[in-house]
């Protein structure tokens, strides 16, 4: 029931994220035709890129949520770390585009137009980023869903990158400090650049099946020792994968006790675990105490 409530809320993400991304890159666009601005451009650069991945987003969470068959027998989760992959290509594309116009506007400065009809869109922008932003939080916290912690941050960059919009019309259009609104484009495009970096490494240690944190491993091992019949744990091994995540490891049990005992005991720890990650897959084996360190006496 979970399972399908959080997938549920990832399609919704989804579907939001590219129409807010649509919203944004036609309001931005009357801006920027409007002013002139490098820095609207910067922002309108990274809400075209933003809607591409967004979209691919939306087709990546649409395969990560497919079930496990008999080719992908733990799923396609994987998906959505080659979708950030993709992603931040874009993202440092456009970084790349908004360093050479800024540059340009530092040797040739221009005055930017109409700066309150930029500013007014800005406002608006902004408005519309933070329901998006407060909404994808909401979501990234339920389901842990590296595709939308990846829009999450496209957008939440779009607030700072909107704050220095609107500081770059004002101290351009009203002061005539006109290397301002490259000043801010430049800025734009560094945060730009900084979040695609964050994707890269967030996609790449899922990729790779980097272990759960240090936390989440001792609240693993806590869980499965506080049932009164556990004696030990040993080989704990964990990875995620989208929403998914993995938990293996050797339950050390008395070893006087009959297998169905031992079976019955693995459930309900799998079970306690369940309860702190609903959307894992739990695999226990179990092993004699003192097994572990016998075989280890023995290869000495």
């Amino acid at each position: 029931m979970e399972q399908n409530q959080n997938a549920r809320l990832m399609r919704l993400a989804t579907h939001a994220a590219v129409a807010t991304a649509i919203t944004l890159i036609l309001m931005k666009s009357v801006a920027v035709y409007i002013t002139g601005s490098v820095a609207m451009l910067g922002t309108l650069f990274d809400s075209l890129l933003d809607g591409a991945a967004s979209l691919i987003n939306l087709i990546a969470v649409r395969h990560a949520l497919t079930p496990a068959d008999d080719a992908h027998r733990f799923g396609h989760g994987k998906a959505e770390a080659l979708a950030g992959l993709g992603q931040s290509i874009f993202i440092f594309a456009s970084a790349g585009y908004i360093v050479f116009e800024a540059i340009s506007r530092f040797i040739y400065p221009m005055p930017v137009e109409h700066s309150l009809a930029g500013i007014v869109v800005t406002v608006i922008a902004i408005f519309i980023t933070l329901a998006l932003v407060a909404f994808q939080r909401h979501v990234v916290a339920r389901t842990r869903s590296l595709a939308i912690e990846a829009d999450s941050i496209h957008y939440r960059g779009d607030l700072f990158m909107n704050l220095a919009v609107v500081a770059a019309l004002i101290l351009s259009g009203y002061f005539g400090i006109h290397w301002a609104d490259a000043a801010f484009g430049l800025c734009i495009a560094l945060l730009i650049g900084y979040s695609a970096t964050q994707i890269v490494l967030t996609a790449y240690h899922q990729l790779m099946d980097r272990e759960l944190s240090e936390t989440e491993r001792e609240r693993i091992k806590a869980i499965a020792l506080s049932h009164p019949e556990a004696i030990n744990i040993h080989d704990l091994r964990t990875r995620a994968s989208g929403v998914r995540t993995f938990i293996q490891f050797h339950l050390e049990l008395d070893s006087a006790i009959s297998l169905l005992s031992a079976h019955r005991i693995s459930d309900d720890v799998e079970a306690r675990i369940l309860e702190a990650f609903p959307d894992a897959e739990v695999i226990i084996h179990q092993d004699p105490a003192g097994l572990e360190e016998l075989t280890r006496l023995q290869r000495v």
